[in-house]
């Protein structure tokens, strides 16, 4: 029986979402004992696939028996739409193999399950299954062969080794990491006049090339990677093939382009305030950030030196593991949380139609790995707090790297990007103190949260805005997404991006954050979260 008289709690969330992996991990498994179990008994029980209507649990039944199981899929995003505490719409989008595929489905909770946090007692009254090609429209790979997204091409530009397990994939590093007989560029033009002949890789950079990769080319970064839109006043902004007519993000925004357009397989960028999870989760790629001081960034034009990271962009899990395994040097991981933590106050960073695409996202990774998903608390007011001590530390390190390059030419950047420096300058030792002190509190705090189970909060505070906002537009977008971005940049914890959320048809990205040196573990998440 349906009770609209209250509304659903957290277990009844918890028990519909168990039976749904249930129901998944059956269909994959073919076990007919459990699918004929969660689908309602009785004559009015309906399936639908195609143009086709199977109408009785027992014509249901035996069409499972005879198809030979169904073809692989893997949960994208998962709808749920509850018309009362009993009662919900589920809509499921998932991948396959050669396409993509919805399926929806009335779940009602029977008085013979208790809705106890196991999936007892949820049936499926009716189901409609559809498939089509991918979600994702075709990409012209020439979109992103421009000046824009590429400074110097190659083919290759540099060979890695003649085996391993990166063998020809393809590598867009960002112009902030050297590679052997180019300058680093870093986004401007006036520091790629001065800038010496690099020498060597980068230590990160020749991880990858031993383990097989090559080096497509050098691919642009906003200036001196101070920016988080990938708008460059120098070279360009970027197209973004998935959300075309709006900015790829920054700063490894060049990387994030060739890798969405299919010009590159894999980015490797850097990661202060969100460069590679902001690129990937308007472009909508895998991203990974690591544990701060877990890959080495010897090579790398730093920015920040408490929040720089080296880490990666990539179309698909498989890739983006591989490479992790090959930057961390590190063995296979595979530990599991007790649990996926959600925050309603970060969720409500984001605006309320990214808040309900991250929350499908997370749904759906919790039917991928039978986690469940427990609330936390966060504090109103702490974003905040800890968003204005990373800024005030980030642009203090910020201005003592670079100020002098800056006074020298104060025009080699854009204002936007200028002024960001120069707040550095203006700040005082009991400011920097100030800030360090919330910084390590926050550190304390999520150490302490993350021993619970992982936190997973949007990537973005919104989808990709467009290339028309202009700055004000831009800085909005910025400040929205740092409260976001930089509890894992202060706190040196690792941060997987999964491309999963959509508001309508632009990409946004569930960010998960485990424990600091957990980034083997992290990784593994991605086994059997799609095709290999």
């Amino acid at each position: 029986m349906t009770n609209a008289t209250r509304p659903p709690t957290a277990r009844d969330e918890a028990g519909l979402l168990a039976a749904v992996t249930r129901y998944e991990r059956a269909l994959m498994a073919d076990d007919l004992a459990v699918l004929d179990e969660l689908f309602a008994p009785g004559p009015a029980t309906l399936r639908a696939e195609g143009t086709g209507v199977l109408v009785g649990s027992d014509h249901i039944a035996a069409f499972r028996a005879t198809r030979g199981g169904a073809p692989a899929r893997w949960p994208r995003r998962v709808h749920v739409r509850w018309t009362g505490p009993h009662d919900a719409y589920v809509v499921a989008e998932s991948d396959r193999e050669h396409g993509a595929g919805v399926q929806t489905q009335w779940w009602r909770r029977h008085e013979d399950g208790g809705g106890d946090g196991d999936g007892d007692g949820w049936r499926v009254h009716a189901a409609h299954v559809s498939g089509g090609p991918v979600g994702a429209a075709p990409v012209d790979p020439g979109a992103a062969d421009d000046p824009a997204t590429w400074r110097v091409r190659g083919t290759p530009l540099a060979a890695g080794a003649d085996s391993g397990p990166l063998r020809g994939v393809r590598v867009a590093v960002k112009d902030l990491v050297a590679v052997a007989g180019h300058r680093v560029g870093g986004g401007v033009p006036a520091w790629l006049e001065q800038a010496p002949v690099e020498e060597a890789h980068a230590p990160a950079l020749q991880r990858l090339l031993d383990a097989g990769a090559e080096v497509a080319g050098i691919a642009q970064t906003d200036e001196l990677a101070f920016s988080l839109t990938g708008v460059n006043e120098h070279s360009g902004t970027p197209v973004n093939p998935r959300a075309p007519g709006r900015v790829p993000g920054g700063s490894s925004s060049g990387s994030a382009a060739a890798v969405a357009a299919g010009t590159a397989d894999l980015g490797l960028g850097t990661d202060t305030a969100g460069s590679l999870r902001v690129p990937g989760s308007y472009c909508g790629l895998y991203a990974w950030r690591p544990t701060h001081g877990a890959v080495p960034v010897e090579g790398v034009l730093p920015l920040a030196q408490d929040f720089d990271t080296v880490g990666l962009l990539a179309r698909d899990g498989a890739t983006l593991r591989r490479a992790g395994r090959a930057l961390l040097g590190a063995a296979d991981g595979g530990d599991r949380p007790e649990a996926l933590l959600r925050s309603r106050t970060l969720l409500e960073l984001a605006t309320p139609e990214t808040a309900l695409a991250v929350e499908a996202a997370l749904a759906a990774l919790a039917v991928a790995t039978g986690l469940p998903v427990r609330d936390v608390d966060v504090p109103a007011d702490a974003p905040a707090e800890w968003t204005a001590a990373f800024r005030t530390v980030q642009a203090a390190q910020a201005w003592a790297n670079h100020g002098a390059f800056l006074e020298a030419d104060p025009d080699a950047v854009s204002p936007s990007v200028a002024a960001r420096f120069r707040a550095g300058a203006a700040l005082d030792d009991e400011q920097r103190a100030a800030a360090r002190e919330v910084v390590a509190r926050t550190r304390t705090w999520l150490d302490g949260l993350l021993a619970q189970g992982w936190l997973c909060l949007p990537s973005t505070s919104t989808p990709a805005p467009r290339r028309e906002a202009g700055p004000d537009g831009f800085e909005a977008a910025r400040a929205g997404t740092l409260p976001l971005t930089t509890l894992a940049s202060q706190c040196g914890v690792p941060a997987l991006g999964l491309p999963w959320g959509r508001v309508g048809d632009l990409p946004v990205g569930l960010c998960v954050l485990a424990p600091r040196g957990a980034d083997a573990d992290l990784l593994a998440l991605l086994d059997g979260l799609g095709p290999a």
